[in-house]
C-alpha cells in the first residue's frame, strides 16, 4: 500500500538502533477472559498455510529491512507451542536464510503449561530456540479456574521442570491481585516458583482490560488496591532476597538472563512484526515509522497474498518522540543514558527541558544530567510521570 507519512524535523538519526523480530502466532486452545491480546480460540489451527503467509509477509517487508541484523526472536501469540518443532523450525530456516540473524540471537517462544511436553520442548530447542516464556499466572488450582486457564498446578510445574531441563535461560511468568487471593496465597505462588531457579520472572498486576469479559463483568473479591499494593512489595522484596533484579516494571531476572528482546523494546530499538496484527516500529535516516497487520489470522492470510496486509502506517512527529521514547525507556528502573534520547529519536534532549525540570522538581526522576532515571516515587507513579512527556 501506498505510505502516508510526516517526516519528522529533527537533525536525522546517524545511526539505526538494533533491530528485533517479532513473529505473531495468534491461536490458543482457549481465549482467556482477562486477555486483550489479537488471539483467537483454536478451531484447528491452519499450520502450513500461516508459515507461508508469514514468510511472504517477511519477504514483502525485507526492502524496508535490508541488511540489518537481527539480534532477537519473540515468537508471541497466542499461544506458540501449539505450534510444531517442525513449524518452528521451517520458520527460523526461512528467517536464517532471508536475514543476517545474529550467531548468538536470542530466540523466545511463548508457552502455556497446557499445551507444553518434554518431545515439543526438545524440539524447539533443536529448532533454535534458545528461551521460553512459560505463561503460569498462578499455581493455586482455585486461581487458575477462576482466571480461565486450561492448565492445573502439576502442569504448572511440570512444565517450569521442562523449561528448566531444557533451556539455559526461561521465564515463569505470574499474577497477582487475583480474584480471593490473600498475600499468603501470593507468596506462595513466588515460592514454588523460585524452586525451579527461573533466570527471569515476570510479576504482572491483574488488570481488567476494555473489551475482555473482565472488562465488561469484573470477577468477584478482587483484592483492593492496599492489598495489591502489599502484594508486590512483597514479591520484590522476595525477588530481591532472592538473587533477582527488578530491571523493568514487571520483570525480574538473575545477573545477564534479562529480556535482550523486551530490552531493545524499553530502549527504543526497532522492531519488525510479522503475522496477524503484528505492529512494527522501523527507524530511517529522517523518519520513524510504526506499522500494523491485518488482526484476523484469515483475513491477513488473504491480504499478504494481495500485498494488501499492512492496514496503518505512520510516522511519528516531533511532538510524538518524546512521550514515546519516554513511555519505553522509563519503564527500566536503572532508566538509560540521555544520550540515547538523541540517538533514537534524531531529536536533541533539550526540547524535554520543561517536562524534566517539572519531573525533577516533583521527585519523580533523578537529577543527574547524564542519565533519565525515574526515582522509587517515579516507578511507583509511571503514569503521572508519563503524562509530563505529552505534548500534543
Amino acid at each position: 500500500m501506498a505510505e502516508s507519512v510526516i517526516r519528522f524535523a529533527g537533525s536525522g538519526l546517524r545511526v539505526q538502533p538494533p533491530l528485533s523480530l517479532y513473529i505473531h502466532l495468534p491461536w490458543c486452545v482457549k481465549k482467556c477472559p482477562y486477555c486483550d491480546f489479537n488471539s483467537h480460540a483454536a478451531q484447528g489451527i491452519p499450520e502450513t498455510a500461516y508459515i507461508d503467509a508469514l514468510l511472504l509477509d517477511l519477504e514483502r517487508a525485507l526492502p524496508d529491512v535490508w541488511g540489518r541484523k537481527i539480534h532477537t526472536v519473540f515468537f508471541g501469540g497466542g499461544t506458540p507451542s501449539l505450534f510444531s518443532a517442525e513449524g518452528i523450525d521451517r520458520i527460523l530456516t526461512a528467517v536464517r536464510t532471508l536475514m543476517p540473524l545474529l550467531p548468538n540471537a536470542e530466540i523466545t517462544l511463548e508457552a502455556n503449561p497446557g499445551t507444553v511436553e518434554a518431545a515439543r520442548f526438545a524440539g524447539f530447542r533443536e529448532a533454535g530456540v534458545t528461551r521460553v516464556s512459560l505463561g503460569i499466572q498462578s499455581f493455586n488450582p482455585r486461581h487458575l479456574q477462576a482466571l480461565g486457564r486450561i492448565h492445573d498446578g502439576d502442569d504448572a510445574r511440570r512444565a517450569a521442570e521442562l523449561a528448566a531441563i531444557h533451556f539455559d535461560t526461561f521465564n515463569l511468568d505470574l499474577m497477582f491481585a487475583l480474584p480471593g487471593q490473600t498475600l499468603a496465597e501470593a507468596r506462595a505462588d513466588l515460592d514454588i516458583a523460585l524452586a525451579f531457579r527461573p533466570p527471569h520472572l515476570s510479576a504482572y498486576h491483574l488488570t481488567l482490560e476494555p473489551n475482555t469479559p473482565f472488562g465488561h463483568t469484573p470477577p468477584p473479591n478482587l483484592p483492593d488496591d492496599d492489598l495489591a499494593a502489599d502484594m508486590q512489595l512483597a514479591i520484590e522484596a522476595r525477588l530481591n532476597e532472592a538473587g533477582m533484579v527488578h530491571y523493568e516494571t514487571s520483570a525480574y531476572a538473575r545477573p545477564h538472563h534479562a529480556s535482550r528482546h523486551n530490552l531493545n523494546y524499553w530502549q527504543f530499538g526497532d522492531y519488525l512484526g510479522i503475522g496477524a496484527g503484528a505492529h512494527s516500529k522501523l527507524s530511517f535516516h529522517d523518519r520513524i515509522v510504526r506499522q500494523m497487520r491485518t488482526r484476523h489470522p484469515q483475513q491477513y492470510m488473504d491480504a499478504v497474498r494481495q500485498d494488501r496486509h499492512i492496514t496503518d502506517v505512520r510516522s511519528l512527529t516531533r511532538s510524538d518522540l518524546p512521550f514515546e521514547f519516554m513511555m519505553n525507556a522509563l519503564r527500566l528502573n536503572d532508566g538509560v543514558p540521555a544520550a540515547l534520547f538523541e540517538a533514537r529519536t534524531g531529536l536533541p534532549l533539550f526540547i524535554c527541558a520543561p517536562a524534566l525540570e517539572q519531573a525533577q522538581a516533583r521527585g519523580l526522576m533523578e537529577t543527574a544530567a547524564s542519565h533519565l532515571k525515574p526515582t522509587l516515587q517515579g516507578q511507583r507513579f509511571l503514569n503521572d510521570l508519563l503524562e509530563l512527556f505529552l505534548t500534543g
